[in-house]
């Protein structure tokens, strides 16, 4: 493996999960005394330690495989050519992080970086704003609430640190998946100079506000492509609706203010069919991806009173004209492709970003 350049992990963990949250019943029995974790976190540093071309390095919920000391077993000559690098578990006790800002200043030619959003520090942005740094491309965070809990965001970048960032990288990028994250602290993470391309929320719990949506359409109009909401909460009451009580459909706005949108998909949120009429007519046929699923439009009484005209027809019709290619809405929440398990989508797109520098 001295050849190795490109190591990617994946660990499912969603077989583990019970609501969200790793159930440590389950790894107890597997590993009662912990030996078989100790003994492939050893096998990983022997891995890392013997490189002598790796550029690509990605390990994703890995349960306890990469640990705080991991990275200290690649030499310095693999640490100053690595191009990639993505370190993420959410199963990290306590308030440790994979990697601090002192281990990152060694990965001076860093294209792309990937990790959990409490990890990514004002200090780490420091660090790769330093001019002896390589300017970097991608950046994918995963903004999770059990993180948050152990961890806080005190420690986050600041605008000013996302500033200098884009003044070193003038072609940064950013990706972030927020799961079941609070409005509030929403509306605290996103900073004004976060080159952000892609934002996708996914919920079992939190919904997402029409104030976040409307920050984000408003702060990130010259740069936002990817604009995802997700949301599996199970509510008697019905869907959330964004526009309540607001002239303006926050959704419509995106869509008028972010001229790049190529992809929106939502599910679990109520869409209003004239606003999906809207919103394909301002973007046309540049939004690529028009993807919500049947359960989640719903239409005004005024569109259901016509009995001249069935509403569900014409909104096909309409929505299809508008993007100038036939549409239809999905009609199984699985046939979404941006259905997956969470963590899995995000491993998924943050690979593929990262490789489209």
């Amino acid at each position: 493996h001295r050849n190795l350049q490109k190591l990617s992990l994946f660990g499912d963990i969603s077989i583990l999960q019970q609501h969200g949250s790793i159930s440590n019943t389950y790894l107890g029995k597997v590993d009662p005394d912990g030996k078989k974790i100790k003994q492939i976190q050893q096998l990983f540093e022997e891995i890392l330690g013997n490189s002598r071309q790796l550029k690509w390095l990605s390990c994703g919920f890995m349960l306890q495989i990469v640990t705080p000391t991991s990275l200290s077993s690649l030499s310095n000559p693999i640490a100053n050519t690595m191009e990639h690098l993505s370190l993420l578990d959410n199963h990290i006790p306590g308030n440790t992080t994979l990697i601090t800002a002192v281990e990152l200043e060694r990965f001076v030619n860093l294209r792309s970086l990937a990790l959990d959003f409490c990890d990514f520090t004002a200090e780490m942005a420091r660090v790769l704003a330093d001019s002896n740094h390589v300017p970097l491309h991608r950046l994918s965070l995963l903004v999770h609430s059990v993180s948050i809990m152990h961890k806080s965001l005190d420690s986050m970048p600041e605008d000013e640190n996302w500033k200098a960032l884009t003044r070193n990288s003038t072609n940064l990028r950013v990706y972030i998946m927020a799961f079941d994250v609070k409005s509030d602290d929403m509306l605290r993470i996103l900073k004004p100079s976060i080159p952000l391309e892609r934002i996708h929320f996914d919920s079992y719990i939190t919904c997402v506000s029409g104030a976040v949506v409307d920050l984000i359409s408003r702060q990130y109009d010259k740069f936002l492509t990817h604009f995802i909401l997700m949301n599996d909460v199970i509510d008697m009451s019905g869907f959330p609706d964004l526009s309540d009580n607001r002239n303006e459909d926050p959704l419509v706005l995106l869509a008028w203010r972010c001229t790049r949108l190529s992809l929106l998909a939502v599910h679990g949120y109520t869409v209003w069919a004239h606003n999906l009429i809207a919103i394909a007519r301002l973007r046309g046929s540049d939004l690529k991806v028009l993807e919500v699923t049947e359960e989640s439009i719903d239409f005004d009484q005024g569109e259901l009173a016509d009995q001249d005209v069935d509403p569900v027809h014409n909104l096909i019709e309409q929505v299809s004209l508008g993007l100038g290619r036939p549409w239809h809405a999905v009609m199984d929440i699985e046939l979404l492709s941006v259905f997956t398990e969470p963590t899995c989508h995000f491993y998924r797109e943050m690979q593929s970003f990262s490789e489209g520098i």
